[in-house]
């Protein structure tokens, strides 16, 4: 799975935060929801647009996010 296939940032949406492609739901969002322990099925049924692949690719977005900021201190 490629993330890029599904998050986007655009100045135009929601600040230019990361969000899934055509939607104005935020990869920040998402991750916090699973974080603070929501179930993936809960946010399926509570987010319509959201699929398991979009989780997929936020979980995968963050790690690359943290592994980008980890490269700038070694």
């Amino acid at each position: 799975m490629i993330w890029q296939d599904y998050i986007e940032e655009r100045a135009d949406v929601m600040m230019g935060k990361p969000v899934f492609k055509g939607t104005r739901l935020t990869v920040e969002h998402v991750l916090s929801e699973l974080g603070g322990g929501v179930p993936e099925t809960e946010l399926l049924r509570g987010h319509r647009q959201l699929t398991p692949e979009h989780i997929r690719a936020a979980l995968l977005y963050a790690a690359a996010v943290i592994g980008m900021e980890e490269s700038l201190y070694h």
